[in-house]
């Protein structure tokens, strides 16, 4: 480790990462106990929770801006989807009817401004030296969250999205047999970072080894579902059925 990392993060310029924590401990051979206490607090500060209610008062178009410049490094981003499709994928009238607060305890929010960074944010799904893979389930393709015809489109919308060469769109259908619970949205940059969902905010892990859980997770889910040109068709079903049921 170089002098000048070991100086940023004496100063506080840097957070140590729980393996850079690791690496010190061990070079300074400090004693078990004080290793454990010490690589149990690196732990706890390498993961970051931010409220909603933080963002909705800062401007939500302020966590486009965010998620914009976050997208923008990764090479490979693994989007879990148990619940609904990222913004990423979103059609502008589907951003629309999703953003407009359904609760009352949800804050108002400039819609607009949100849905165009929303939709501005899309242009790195043409950078060819990135991959996506969106996976997601049956429900959050389904889920009535806006009016048929714009689901239909959305849908449709997805199909198209899934024949980019560097985007993969993967559909786990209703009913199949997975020994573990789709609990939350979350996002795998790289191997590097990983961004869950909670209703009241959004957590962000560091740590290797939660970073590897969720990658085992993702590979699981993944193993189970429909990918290529069998999702690509399964979206485009389910825009047909939207079309043709009446709200």
């Amino acid at each position: 480790m170089s002098q000048a990392k070991i100086s940023r993060i004496e100063t506080g310029k840097t957070l140590p990462t729980v393996i850079d924590v690791e690496r010190i401990l061990q070079a300074l051979e400090v004693p078990g106990e004080v290793t454990r206490e010490m690589l149990a607090l690196a732990r706890t500060a390498n993961v970051d929770y931010t409220a909603w209610r933080t963002y909705a008062r800062l401007g939500l178009y302020q966590k486009q801006a965010e998620l914009k410049a976050l997208e923008k490094s990764p090479t490979f981003m693994r989007h879990f989807l148990p619940g609904v499709p990222t913004g990423l994928l979103h059609v502008r009238e589907y951003a629309t009817e999703t953003l407009t607060p359904s609760v009352r305890t949800e804050a108002a929010r400039d819609i607009s401004r949100v849905v165009q960074a929303r939709m501005d944010r899309q242009a790195v799904l043409d950078d060819p030296d990135r991959r996506f893979v969106f996976l997601l389930t049956e429900q959050a393709v389904r889920w009535a969250t806006a009016s048929r015809p714009v689901l239909a489109a959305q849908a449709e919308h997805m199909a198209r999205v899934s024949g980019k060469p560097n985007v993969e769109i993967a559909i786990i259908p209703q009913g199949t047999y997975i020994r573990e619970v789709p609990l939350n949205v979350f996002v795998i940059y790289d191997d590097r970072l990983v961004t869950v969902e909670l209703f009241s905010g959004e957590v962000v892990l560091r740590n290797p080894q939660d970073i590897s859980h969720h990658i085992a997770l993702f590979d699981l889910f993944l193993s189970h579902a429909l990918r290529g040109a069998e999702a690509t068709a399964f979206l485009r079903r389910c825009a047909d059925e939207f079309m043709r049921v009446r709200e």
